[in-house]
């Protein structure tokens, strides 16, 4: 496998490794992806829009400059955005790998960071020199300005050109809510769209906070996915419960939307609308209860994201598919190839 280096989001020779439920493996077109759904089935989708999370600065008890990677918030709400957790590095930027950036200087409780036209305050540590809970100064109004002016996209040094805002935001990006992009939603456009509803296959989207994929750091990597906010709508809601009903297909594009479905529908195995916060870790020990395929992204072993593919297929299937997505050079990270992966009989 080899690592994706241009924020290209439809490449026209992107590839897509379907794994099906008898463990049967093939290569296809990415292209061709509404050709392995059937009618009746219902594709969700996530339509979080990505904040420019990385905030460079300085931490006025030193004056040394630092970057803040804002990692997670508890709320959706937009009046809600003073308060985050956040990965704080030490200068630099991302053309050095995340696991070579300096240390921040040692942070306290009450230490103030000027971060662009924005303030903020540490108000917690999190266990770990890197990893705190801020507040930002002012309404929000002025955080959210600031952070738009201010922000860059999260990026990693395999990436080789700074990514633009718009280089992370899908194509059916709505609400800002997400750290980093649902990135397998680059997969689809709106003739995607047309073409799952001429197939009478379903589609809907949901909202969910999309975090941070990797910080530098095992321990602290170690903890991910954070908490994440979601937020299903009663259409949403509606429509996977009929296609339930008609025993089709709940099609997942990313893993973020089925930790959402599955939180949601973790008390009784039904899908309510409305707000939730996915706390829970998705392995290898968990039965799903609603989703039945996924369209992700290539995955490395030891990430979440890859542990949650373990939900899907055992370790034998994984280890080929690994193998496969090995020798046919497939492309890693967020502008990378996918793979269609379904939920074993």
């Amino acid at each position: 496998m080899i690592p994706a280096d241009l924020p290209v989001q439809r490449p026209a020779d992107a590839k897509l490794l379907v794994v099906d439920a008898q463990h049967q493996l093939r290569d296809v077109a990415r292209l061709a992806f509404v050709d392995l759904l059937r009618p009746g089935d219902l594709v969700v989708a996530n339509d979080a829009a990505t904040l420019p999370a990385s905030l460079r600065g300085h931490h006025l008890a030193t004056g040394l400059l630092i970057e803040v990677r804002l990692a997670g918030r508890r709320t959706l709400e937009a009046e809600d955005v003073s308060d985050f957790v956040a990965v704080v590095f030490g200068a630099g930027d991302f053309h050095t790998r995340t696991e070579s950036r300096p240390a921040p200087p040692p942070l306290i409780v009450g230490d103030h960071l000027a971060l662009g036209p924005l303030m903020a305050t540490i108000t917690s540590l999190l266990d770990h020199p890197r990893f705190v809970s801020l507040h930002f100064d002012g309404a929000a109004d002025t955080i959210w300005a600031g952070i738009a002016r201010h922000g860059r996209p999260i990026q990693y040094a395999h990436m080789l050109t700074p990514l633009a805002l718009w280089d992370v935001w899908t194509p059916i990006a709505g609400r800002l809510a997400a750290f980093e992009p649902p990135s397998a939603g680059f997969a689809l456009n709106w003739r995607t769209v047309a073409a799952l509803h001429e197939h009478r296959i379903g589609f809907t989207t949901i909202t969910h906070a999309a975090g941070i994929s990797s910080t530098g750091d095992d321990e602290l990597d170690g903890r991910l996915p954070l908490d994440e906010p979601y937020e299903i709508s009663e259409s949403a809601a509606e429509a996977i419960a009929a296609t339930r009903r008609t025993r089709g297909r709940i099609v997942a594009i990313g893993t973020t939307v089925v930790r959402a479905l599955e939180h949601a529908a973790a008390q009784n195995g039904l899908v309510q609308a409305g707000r939730g916060l996915a706390n829970q870790r998705i392995g290898p020990a968990t039965r799903l209860k609603v989703v039945d395929a996924l369209l992700t992204g290539v995955h490395q072993g030891g990430t979440s994201h890859y542990e949650l593919l373990r939900a899907f297929a055992d370790n034998p299937t994984l280890r080929h598919a690994d193998e496969w997505l090995e020798q046919h050079r497939y492309r890693t990270h967020e502008f990378g190839d996918s793979v269609f992966l379904e939920r074993s009989a």
